[in-house]
């Protein structure tokens, strides 16, 4: 069986988006992006397209190219966006946005198909692995669920009132959503189905996890990451919300991290203009990606399976 390739990219305030061999560290292609800075990147499910996320746009990169060009541009977003995922198949897109907006794209039709209103500069997306429903989180503190199939708001909660939700995490089997703050708290609530296909948040913990901002959480199956502000990622146990380790070696804030496919790995990058890769197992550093002049701020990892087709 064929080991599945490694994508890695990065995305910096010196305007470039870096692809990196994961394991030798060498950068091998570099994109420049005059047009904004990069808020966000995704890489496709069938790892064929890279997506980053500016200001106003969102473009679309061919991973297997040389090409600098963008494939694709999505347009209709009016300020920075924030946010940017894929549904499992690969067949659509969301988007959450500054403008207040969360937005759906068919990626085989132009423009934008749905879009809702949050009222609020939107920070943070996640698809809930159902498909059917996406989770917002806005500057204002509130945390919105949107049911795709009924094209509504299906649940709204506020767990800090006017502190913003920085970022948003699942659990890959729909079991736990995380909810991080710019006060270091992370709210941790259990997802429970209710008769109807409607999400049920039951909160399970509170985590005062860093004393600066927490700039993103993540969830894998064993591991709750949180990347902030204070220069540290700190790694918690999802049984119990223990601290399990904190890694040490960034020198400045940490923007963004990126689980490998099977968890035993971390990509973090940092405003000291490197990324990391960690081990998971021992909290060490294995090696740092330099090469971009300025802060970088994002990170994108696909070392799994592409999914095979239906």
């Amino acid at each position: 069986m064929t080991q599945p390739s490694v994508i890695l990219a990065t995305a910096s305030y010196d305007h470039t988006i870096r692809f990196w061999e994961a394991k030798s560290g060498r950068c091998y292609r570099t994109i420049q992006y005059p047009d904004s800075h990069i808020n966000r990147l995704e890489i496709t499910p069938d790892k064929r397209f890279l997506a980053a996320a500016g200001n106003p746009h969102i473009r679309l990169f061919d991973v297997n190219s040389n090409s600098p060009q963008p494939v694709m541009s999505y347009d209709s977003h009016t300020n920075n966006v924030m946010a940017v995922g894929f549904q499992c198949d690969g067949n659509w897109m969301y988007s959450g946005s500054e403008d207040g907006t969360v937005k759906i794209w068919d990626l085989r039709a132009p423009g934008c198909q749905r879009e809702y209103e949050s009222r609020a500069a939107v920070n943070t997306v996640v698809l809930h692995p159902n498909q059917t429903e996406l989770i917002s989180g806005d500057q204002n503190g509130n945390i919105r669920v949107w049911d795709l199939t009924a094209n509504s708001c299906s649940c709204e909660l506020v767990p800090e009132v006017d502190t913003a939700v920085r970022s948003l995490t699942v659990m890959w089997d729909g079991s736990l959503v995380v909810a991080a703050n710019n006060h270091g708290t992370c709210y941790v609530w259990r997802l429970l189905r209710g008769t109807q296909t409607m999400t049920n948040f039951e909160p399970l913990h509170k985590l005062q996890a860093h004393k600066g901002y927490i700039l993103k959480c993540l969830l894998s199956p064993e591991y709750l990451a949180t990347a902030s502000s204070d220069n540290t990622v700190k790694i918690w146990n999802v049984d119990g919300f223990t601290l399990e380790k904190t890694l040490i070696g960034h020198q400045r804030w940490v923007w963004d991290c990126v689980f490998s496919v099977d968890g035993a790995y971390l990509i973090t990058a940092s405003s000291d203009t490197t990324a990391k890769l960690w081990n998971m197992s021992n909290g060490e550093e294995i090696k740092a990606y330099q090469g971009h002049h300025k802060a970088t701020v994002c990170c994108a990892l696909h070392d799994g399976a592409e999914p095979s087709p239906s």
